[in-house]
């Protein structure tokens, strides 16, 4: 059946998912759907946000489910299913359990929206988004890991914040996985079209670097019993909604390359030209030899994660 209206499939009713369907269904993205398998969770967060519509001024409709059947003929998915970090968790402790959820997750999302874009923001994610293609049997431009907006975001926040200046103004981009190994990338980064490395000096930029990387385990850290949901939730509504508007936006994203950067078979956070289709193109920037090494370290570490992946019973 094919809804005249785009449709948006958010997985998982947790911290994430539900204020994903918050800014999905705020933008006016389309109607939005929350899966759960807490049918209640799904349904209550849906009638809740559903409320707030007249308030807010939007329309969309917002239903919660733990049917699939219910999500058919979606248009984009993001899926946040899985169980969050806790203090002293790396994303990669995560990895059995979360595989296991994803490959339900898709049997579910295979079944009833096969023509769906499919965003992941599970962790670890670009394991998470390996499982989700393998599982799905999609072709590649269809099935994309939110990391690098999430990570360029917390750059360009600390960025205006040491420099005093609206967010606004700072332009910045981070490769690699998504994990303590990710590339953030100081040589490409502006404020107000002027480079970062004019207006800072290198001790100050490489403290900003580090606070980058080690971002989400600093949210972690302060919430004790949870991670972030905010910001990783508004960058994957971002990216759904660079497809649903078939925007043509240039974002940092997961995607499976196929010898970009000399890369193969493997997710990676690399500049992306998401539109209508999905991923419409993977934009290559020349590195220096810092910044090469840096992505050879962490495409090492997504390596070991498929191939600890490989040994997993799931």
């Amino acid at each position: 059946m094919k809804h005249t209206r785009k449709r948006i499939t958010v997985v998982g009713a947790g911290f994430v998912g539900s204020t994903c369907a918050h800014w999905a269904a705020a933008k006016e993205l389309g109607d939005v759907v929350l899966v759960d398998i807490n049918d209640g969770a799904a349904k209550g967060k849906a009638l809740d946000l559903f409320e707030a519509s007249p308030v807010e001024q939007f329309d969309a409709r917002i239903t919660g489910t733990s049917d699939y059947k219910d999500t058919a003929g979606s248009d984009v998915v993001i899926i946040t299913a899985g169980i969050p970090r806790k203090p002293g968790m790396s994303r990669d402790d995560l990895l059995s359990t979360n595989s296991k959820i994803m490959k339900d997750v898709c049997k579910g999302v295979r079944e009833n929206s096969p023509d769906s874009v499919v965003i992941v923001v599970s962790n670890p994610l670009d394991a998470m988004a390996y499982v989700a293609l393998k599982e799905l049997d999609f072709p590649r431009e269809r099935v994309l890991g939110m990391a690098g907006v999430l990570d360029g975001a917390r750059f360009r926040s600390f960025i205006a914040e040491e420099l005093k200046c609206s967010v606004k103004d700072v332009q910045a981009f981070v490769l690699g996985g998504h994990g303590d190994t990710m590339v953030p990338m100081p040589r490409h980064c502006s404020v107000g079209g002027v480079p970062l490395l004019e207006i800072l000096p290198k001790e100050r930029v490489d403290a900003l670097v580090k606070r980058t990387r080690e971002g989400g385990a600093e949210i972690v850290g302060l919430l004790k019993t949870g991670s972030a949901y905010y910001a990783p939730s508004a960058s994957a509504v971002q990216m759904a909604e660079a497809i649903l508007r078939d925007q043509g936006r240039i974002l940092p994203c997961a995607a499976f390359l196929q010898g970009e950067y000399g890369i193969k078979d493997l997710f990676i956070g690399v500049l992306c030209k998401l539109g209508g289709k999905g991923l419409e193109q993977v934009i290559e920037v020349k590195l220096n030899d810092e910044e090469r090494a840096g992505l050879t370290n962490s495409t090492k570490a997504v390596q070991d994660l498929v191939e600890a992946l490989g040994k997993l019973k799931v």
